[in-house]
């Protein structure tokens, strides 16, 4: 198993931090689950324990900076370490809306969200990965093009603030033997309410301009999250790891 005895702290249980959480419990890691619905995150570890995984869990407010910091060091003492952080919860951005009709707070919330619960969150597990003098930090999302004619909010610059942040923590933590790298998305049909108005349209959007004329799964975002977590990838840091299909050529 490529994650095995590892400790894997993943904020979120969403679809994606669902699929990933899946993963590296499926590859040996003892995840930990943390989420503002404690409902939710009890679900997401009966169904990784239901598989023979191990799952921790945790109810937490990502933007609570005592709450964050207050976890991770639970996980390290009761754990023994943490060797994989990934932060993979909602911003609260609206989308539909063209940017000059948007509200500014409307704007302004996924770009607050995105780059405090990131910072949070890295920070948290890098104060104990230096003592280690190792471990992984993920981020999800990346720079890339507007999709065009669809009007996104602030949401994709919210990613690339994120994406600027996983560069410059790359930047001081790799003497600390801790790699930084964001996986790459070019969306995630299956993250979509069956109920999002246009649904199809943003789909169609999204798979139209891969190479290979489909979008990435949930399953496919999760055995990325594994590769980039483990051994395998030992070497790469500071890089972005493209699950766009193409749609993306870097």
């Amino acid at each position: 198993m490529l994650l095995e005895n590892r400790n894997a702290v993943v904020y979120g249980v969403g679809g994606i931090g669902r699929a990933v959480a899946r993963a590296f419990a499926r590859e040996g890691a003892t995840v930990h689950l943390a989420g503002r619905t404690i409902d939710r995150v009890e679900a997401a570890a009966d169904e990784i324990r239901a598989a023979g995984g191990r799952a921790e869990t945790a109810q937490l407010d990502v933007l609570d900076e005592a709450a964050v910091d207050a976890h991770a060091d639970a996980v390290a003492t009761k754990a023994g370490s943490v060797d994989i952080s990934f932060n993979l919860v909602s911003y609260g951005d609206v989308q539909g809306t063209p940017l000059a009709e948007m509200a500014v707070d409307d704007f302004m919330r996924p770009i607050v969200n995105a780059t405090r619960s990131t910072f949070l969150t890295a920070r948290a597990a890098a104060r104990h990965m230096i003592e280690q003098r190792s471990g992984v930090i993920l981020t999800f999302g990346g720079t890339g093009d507007p999709i065009p004619d669809y009007s996104i909010g602030g949401f994709q610059i919210a990613l690339g603030a994120v994406d600027l942040l996983r560069q410059q923590l790359a930047a001081e933590l790799g003497r600390r033997g801790i790699r930084v790298l964001t996986i790459l998305t070019g969306g995630v049909p299956e993250t979509i309410p069956e109920d999002f108005e246009g649904r199809d349209a943003l789909i169609d959007s999204l798979a139209d301009p891969t190479l290979l004329g489909r979008t990435a799964t949930l399953d496919d975002i999760g055995n990325v999250a594994v590769f980039a977590a483990s051994d395998l990838a030992r070497s790469m840091t500071a890089t972005a790891l493209n699950t766009t299909c193409g749609a993306i050529m870097t």
